[in-house]
Formats: structure tokens, C-alpha cells, sequence
């Protein structure tokens, strides 16, 4: 059964006041020149605000991008970090269940599908299911970057990947195939090297477009502020990490979808999406926390992270 998608959330973005930047390489130790930290704590709507922004030049070949999954259990980046040989960055990623550890987004570490998405979501009226298409952020072999909706099956050796828009369908089935989607829209096969997966997608194109709503992911929740952790990439071959502060009275109020997207687009990014949040979110670079986690007890265990790793003499590798 076919599910009409409501229209796509298309926002003229522009930020209240332009955030200045601060690049704080020397709070991090030594780092290679294609990879530049910022840091800001301008107020965002006259709220007390701090992020941090890392830029990466994505044809650098000391730079290795990847993935690491807790197959079946949960760390803390920095125990990613201590079990990864010490990476150059730690960022959390996907959504997670508590009670089982699984991640609940697509991760692809070295050309192989780790992680899938979640197949279906129970409706809360009646006894049907909505099988939603959510985003995910990959990179190829070859370095090209690249933001889309993502329908996965354990039976298949790569994503089916939308680039247009989310395709949100309905069913009976808690365990659908591509078939169940029952769509006409265009789709290819997603042969990344590394990805990982949250959502929403915040932009696309270079204009602020939050499928919130498609991917079935803070369906009522534009509005709400929490800690945010997010990537996008540049027309420039840059790639782009925000770590959003939050949940910090009079110091980090956090930021809304709208605004975290407004952000990425004022960076440069051409196509973005948003990754887990809240007490999740955090960042390493040298081991060394950039936003503070909001957790009481601090970094939060996840499945899963992304990493980008200083390879110093690539043609040994």
C-alpha cells in the first residue's frame, strides 16, 4: 500500500546573527594540515550557544575516513578511541536501542553493511507499519561524498539508495522487502566505502530541507533544542562535522533542527543530515573532548562511530 508523502520542508534559512568562528587547532594537539577545528560561543537567538566544527579535506590520502560498530555491545569514544589505535577524530552516529544495543542506522565500514536500518515502525493506529526510507552520509573509494534515503536488507550486499526525496510507505508486514515499498521512484545501488546513517536530512542541494517527517524521526520535534551532532560536506571537497553543546543552563542551550541546518548551510555544506543527538552527541580530536556530553555521568556508551584516522605514511598501508 502506497503512503502519500506530505510535502518537503523547504526553509529560507538565514541565521539570526552570523556566527563567528575561532579556529582552536592549538587546543588539540598536533594535527595535519587538511584538518582544521572551530570553535564559537556566540548566543544563537540570544541564547547562550557553544559549538565546535571540524573541516576536512577529503582528498588528502593521510586521511582515512571510517566506521567502527560495538557488534552487539556499547562504548564511550574514548574507549573507541583507546581499542581504534588512538584515531584523529571520534564522533558518535547512529540511533540506538537501549535495551538491545542495536543500531538502529546503516553503517558501512569498508565496502561491507555492519548496521541497517530499522525496517518498520508500528503505527499507533491500528495494526499497520510504516517502512521508512532514513538518510545516511557515505563516502567512496574514490572520496566522493554523497547524502541520500536509504532502504537496506540483510539479503543484499548494498543499500537501495533515493537521492530526490524519502519514499514512506505503509503495510502489514513488520519484515518488508523493497517490494513493499511499492514505489515508481528512481533508485541505485549505494557502493560506499565507509557511511553512517542517522537522520534527518538537513540539507539538500544547498537549501535547508528537513525530511523529519518522511524519515519518521522527531515527527513533532523541529522546534525542540537538545545537543546535536551532525555532518554535511562543501562544494570544495570538504568535509564537515558539528558538535552542537546543550542542555547546559546559561551556558549551552542547544539548537533546533532549523538551526543546526541554517548552520551546516552557512558553512558551505551542499548536502547534510543530522546524526544522533543529545546525550550522545560528542566529538573527540587527539582523544580530547570538544563539546561537552550532557549526560551527568559523561560520554554516553554508542554502537557505533565515525573516525577519521592520520595515516602519516599512506604508501606503507
Amino acid at each position: 500500500m502506497r503512503f502519500i508523502l506530505p510535502v518537503l520542508l523547504f526553509i529560507s534559512a538565514s541565521l539570526n546573527a552570523q556566527l563567528r568562528w575561532k579556529n582552536v587547532n592549538s587546543d588539540f594537539g598536533s594535527l595535519p594540515p587538511s584538518v582544521n577545528v572551530f570553535k564559537t560561543t556566540d548566543s544563537l537567538s540570544s541564547r547562550p550557544f557553544v559549538a565546535y566544527y571540524i573541516e576536512a579535506k577529503l582528498s588528502d590520502r593521510q586521511l582515512d575516513f571510517s566506521t567502527q560498530v560495538g557488534n552487539g555491545k556499547r562504548y564511550s569514544p574514548s574507549e573507541f578511541y583507546t581499542m581504534e589505535d588512538s584515531p584523529l577524530v571520534v564522533v558518535n552516529g547512529t540511533f540506538f536501542s537501549f535495551q538491545t544495543n542495536q543500531n538502529l542506522n546503516t553503517v558501512i565500514r569498508e565496502g561491507k553493511m555492519v548496521a541497517y536500518n530499522v525496517p518498520a515502525l508500528k503505527s499507533k493506529n491500528g495494526d499497520s507499519f510504516y517502512y521508512p526510507t532514513r538518510s545516511a552520509i557515505g563516502i567512496t573509494r574514490d572520496r566522493r561524498v554523497d547524502v541520500a534515503w536509504l532502504f537496506t536488507d540483510t539479503a543484499k550486499q548494498w543499500p537501495y539508495a533515493f537521492q530526490q526525496r524519502p519514499i514512506v510507505a505503509k503495510g502489514k508486514t513488520p519484515d518488508p522487502s523493497f517490494e513493499d515499498l511499492s514505489t515508481l521512484d528512481n533508485w541505485r545501488w549505494w557502493r560506499m566505502y565507509t557511511a553512517i546513517g542517522g537522520g534527518p536530512v538537513l540539507l539538500q542541494d544547498g537549501k535547508v530541507t528537513i525530511t523529519n517527517r518522511q524519515e519518521q524521526m522527531f515527527v513533532n520535534g523541529l522546534n525542540d533544542r537538545h545537543p546535536r551532532t551532525a555532518m554535511g560536506y562543501t562544494k570544495k571537497g570538504k568535509l564537515i562535522i558539528l558538535m552542537i553543546e546543550g542542555r547546559a543552563p546559561g551556558i549551552a542551550d542547544g539548537a533546533t533542527l532549523l538551526q543546526e541546518a541554517q548552520i551546516l548551510q552557512s558553512l558551505g555544506c551542499v548536502e547534510a543530515l543530522n546524526l544522533d543527538g543529545g546525550g550522545s552527541s560528542c566529538m573527540l580530536v587527539n582523544g580530547q573532548i570538544t563539546i561537552n556530553p550532557s549526560d551527568k555521568t559523561g560520554q554516553r556508551q554508542v554502537p557505533a562511530v565515525f573516525m577519521i584516522k592520520w595515516i602519516k605514511n599512506p604508501a606503507s598501508r
